[in-house]
């Protein structure tokens, strides 16, 4: 992916790592669309950064999505350039069915069957593009478990090699498939998280994310340092320290 003269589709964007990297983004030469379930937020985007294009969408609803991919087509027809960033986590006891099974079909349609129906709303128009990527978003949780959090962590495992099957797909198309990897970063994604001094400042994160998008844009995986302790693990032989480490600090991991 090239650091500049895209146009790209953000969904899930209205806080967090998605607006920082669409602001990023858009600093760099690009044209951005964010999109989000919550028209206040989108508006707050649009007075704060009017420069920044918005859409409503719920990556949870496949009626939303297909309105959302005709609105942002419509209006962008050089699109060439999809995140899935939308993503939910949250805490399981599994042994307790009450307490996770709402909780773990609500984080599979958001964190899997919403990049999946995303792709599929704009797949054929990505492969019409001289040159596209679709990037998706994981996490270092793909390859080390959070003991409290199964059904992100499933989830993300399953965005990695959907990931990894999507590129052999893609392969004699225009389309690049690259895999954006985070730690655990500075963010609302969970309780405590945005405070936590075991994750990620946000602005660091983002910073390095850009840096190596730069570096490397042919990349199949955006991994920043701090994610390789988690991503490399059953490679490097110390997989089981790797998990107990993760798992030491606090309920979540961070």
């Amino acid at each position: 992916m090239n650091i500049s003269g895209n146009t790209i589709f953000i969904p899930g964007s209205t806080s967090g790592i998605g607006l920082a990297l669409a602001l990023e983004l858009k600093a760099r030469g690009n044209t951005v669309i964010i999109g989000g379930r919550r028209t206040d937020l989108l508006e707050k985007v649009t007075a704060e950064h009017p420069d920044i294009h918005t859409v409503a969408i719920d990556t949870a609803d496949p009626a939303s999505i297909a309105s959302a991919a005709a609105q942002v087509l419509e209006k962008h027809p050089d699109l060439n350039v999809l995140v899935t960033m939308a993503g939910i986590m949250r805490v399981e006891d599994w042994q307790q069915p009450e307490s996770f099974l709402d909780t773990a079909e609500a984080t599979v349609t958001t964190n899997l069957l919403g990049p999946i129906r995303l792709i599929a709303a704009f797949i054929e128009h990505l492969r019409a593009q001289p040159d596209a990527t679709i990037m998706t978003v994981s996490s270092g949780l793909a390859f080390a478990p959070l003991k409290v959090t199964p059904s992100y962590n499933a989830s993300k495992a399953a965005i990695h090699m959907l990931s990894e099957s999507l590129r052999l797909q893609l392969a004699d198309t225009t389309v690049k498939v690259v895999e954006l990897e985070p730690p655990s970063v500075r963010t609302a994604l969970m309780p405590g998280q945005e405070t936590s001094e075991f994750a990620m400042p946000l602005d660091e994160f983002v910073a390095e994310v850009m840096a190596l998008i730069e570096a490397q844009p042919d990349a199949r995986e955006i991994q920043v340092e701090r994610v390789k302790f988690l991503r490399y693990g059953e490679a490097r032989g110390d997989y089981d320290q790797v998990v107990a480490t993760l798992n030491a600090h606090d309920p979540h991991g961070k």
